[in-house]
Formats: structure tokens, C-alpha cells, sequence
């Protein structure tokens, strides 16, 4: 089993939500996590899948996700190479997170529907 770097950081927070926020806490790598939950992507399907998002931004957030354990980056040796983005398992886990919130916002929107 890989052991993420972040694991051996002794600056982690206590609380266990303010750890969540810190790895995946912005709707970036939430939305990068969601689409590859569904399968593993190249970075140009990535970005169109997410939508409004610079090639800047999302190579940043991969980045900080692959370096959280979250998201394997894996490189072909083709001409020219391929590169594809997949979730670890550790990213697998946030499954259950990502539908907890799917279905809070169905029902935020069928009780606040204006």
C-alpha cells in the first residue's frame, strides 16, 4: 500500500472535517474527484468534463492531489506520450463523501427552489 506524504506530517489538523477541507476542500478538486470517480481520464478530457477551468488551475490540482495519495498520475512511454489521471483507492473512498453532498444538494434545491 503507498503511504501518502502527507501522512508522516505532524502539522495535519486535529479535527478530522478540517483535514478533509485542507486535501479536497475546494469545488476544483471536488469536481476533478467527482469525474474521476466515473473513470480514469486524460488531462484534456479532464478539463472539458469540469468545464470553466484553466489548463494552470487544474494542473495545480492534480498536482496537490497526487501528492495527497488522492490521484495517480500515469505516464505512457508513446509518441507522443499519454498521460491519464485516476483515482487511488484512498481518492476511491471519497465516494460516499461525494454522495452525501449530491444528495444535501438535491434537497437544498427541492426546499429552496425559487
Amino acid at each position: 500500500m503507498e503511504v501518502s506524504p502527507i501522512e508522516n506530517d505532524t502539522s495535519l489538523p486535529e479535527c478530522p472535517v478540517e483535514l478533509t477541507l485542507s486535501l479536497i476542500g475546494n469545488k476544483w478538486k471536488f469536481l476533478i474527484v467527482r469525474d474521476l470517480l466515473v473513470e480514469t481520464k486524460r488531462f484534456s478530457v479532464l478539463k472539458r468534463s469540469i468545464g470553466h477551468i484553466s489548463q494552470k488551475v487544474l494542473t495545480d490540482n492534480l498536482r496537490q492531489l497526487e501528492a495527497s495519495g488522492i490521484v495517480k498520475r500515469q505516464v505512457y512511454a508513446e509518441v507522443p506520450p499519454r498521460v491519464e489521471y485516476s483515482l487511488t483507492p484512498l481518492g476511491q473512498s471519497l465516494d460516499s463523501v461525494l454522495d452525501a453532498m449530491m444528495t444535501w444538494g438535491d434537497h437544498y434545491k427541492s426546499q429552496y427552489r425559487h
